[in-house]
């Protein structure tokens, strides 16, 4: 199967998708979207680039990260 990192599906549809995505966005700090409860309520409009935006973190380095992890990035 390949898993593909749209970038313009919600955090709750890559969460739905992909059981590791939470985690693997846990490892690069965003602890509070990853929580269970915040992905069915905030990540149903955020985004990845959103959350990377708000939180300060390197978009690169998160592609990278989940590349890493066997996804495609999709933009």
């Amino acid at each position: 199967m390949n898993k593909i990192l749209d970038m313009k599906m919600t955090v709750h549809e890559l969460s739905k998708l992909y059981p590791e995505f939470p985690q693997i966005m846990r490892e690069l700090g965003f602890d509070n979207i990853a929580d269970p409860k915040m992905i069915t309520t905030v990540g149903r409009f955020m985004t990845v680039e959103k959350g990377a935006a708000m939180k300060k973190i390197d978009l690169q380095k998160i592609k990278e990260t989940f590349e890493k992890h066997g996804f495609k990035i999709k933009e």
